[in-house]
């Protein structure tokens, strides 16, 4: 039989065929070969009667893998971030992208908590509410936005369609409201969501394991993992960083030097439209921030 892990946990595998949900064992061999199942994979099983632990016998071609959180076959990353409790990092958005990019996924930039900015008349509101302008204004000429808000439900059904028959990985800091997006699309109240610790102003990490949630008829299925924060970028090479930001990409060939890195180099291209405006400020500088730091990678 053919199925897709939904959860794995202890060595116990949850796989998905149809409708029912199959508790399997993976073959030793996998072991030997140093190969682990990963949630998201699709496999082939056997179903042996009169014993409740079945067995995995084949993960087929994965489309893509990411290790922390063990996960296969993205279709598309939803990346979230706050506009306050906690405070966005744009640096940590763009290292995000960034590795969706790698991974060959579509991309959705979700600005959550977009209540918190509607308020402006205190000064908690007024400065979620700049957040959210800064927000908007880096990344909708790039990625398609949606606003969060749990008063409205205009956004969610946008990211609904947005979403529509891919499967899709929540990702972004700890408390940006991640499980609670999820519970809001699933309209389940089956995730166990964490307050802020009010001293860290971080979630109180109340994911542990990783899991895919089917969301309607249509093949969409959500990805709850504890968190894809905990990465580096070591498999890019300095030279590919220029093709995993879209917008300098497109500015690509117009640089005096065939090897250009876009950043002290004379008659470059890229610098070039970002004095014209065509590249926002703030993501060229985030890529020559990524940029040195595999640059300094790579010396070691």
């Amino acid at each position: 039989m053919r199925g897709r892990i939904m959860k794995g946990i202890a060595g116990f595998y949850f796989v998905k065929s149809g409708e029912t949900v199959y508790r399997c064992k993976a073959r030793g061999i996998f072991k030997l070969q140093e190969i682990k199942p990963a949630v998201g994979d699709q496999v082939e099983f056997e179903v042996i009667e009169g014993n409740d632990d079945n067995l995995i016998t084949e993960i087929l071609p994965r489309k893509n893998c990411f290790v922390r959180p063990f996960v296969a076959n993205v279709d598309c990353f939803a990346v979230v971030t706050a506009v306050a409790r906690p405070a966005p990092v744009p640096a940590l958005v763009d290292k995000l992208l960034v590795m969706a990019e790698q991974a060959g996924t579509d991309v959705v930039l979700c600005i959550n908590k977009c209540d918190l900015a509607a308020n402006t008349r205190k000064s908690s509101g007024r400065k979620a509410h700049e957040s959210m302008q800064m927000l908007q204004s880096v990344y909708e000429p790039v990625y398609p936005v949606v606003l969060l808000d749990q008063n409205d439900p205009e956004g969610y059904e946008r990211l609904r369609e947005l979403i529509r028959g891919r499967t899709v990985a929540l990702a972004g800091a700890s408390g940006v409201g991640k499980s609670t997006i999820l519970n809001h699309l699933l309209q389940d109240e089956r995730m166990q969501t964490g307050s802020i610790s009010e001293k860290s102003q971080r979630g109180r990490h109340t994911t542990r394991h990783a899991e895919l949630f089917p969301l309607d008829e249509e093949g969409t299925a959500l990805f709850d993992t504890p968190g894809f924060t905990s990465f580096a970028l070591t498999e890019i090479e300095p030279d590919m960083l220029q093709h995993l930001f879209p917008e300098i990409e497109a500015s690509l060939g117009g640089c005096r030097f065939d090897n250009c890195r876009h950043a002290a180099e004379p008659e470059c291209a890229v610098k070039k439209a970002v004095a014209e405006g065509r590249i926002g400020q703030a993501r060229y500088d985030s890529y020559l921030a990524l940029l040195k730091e595999l640059e300094e990678e790579k010396k070691y």
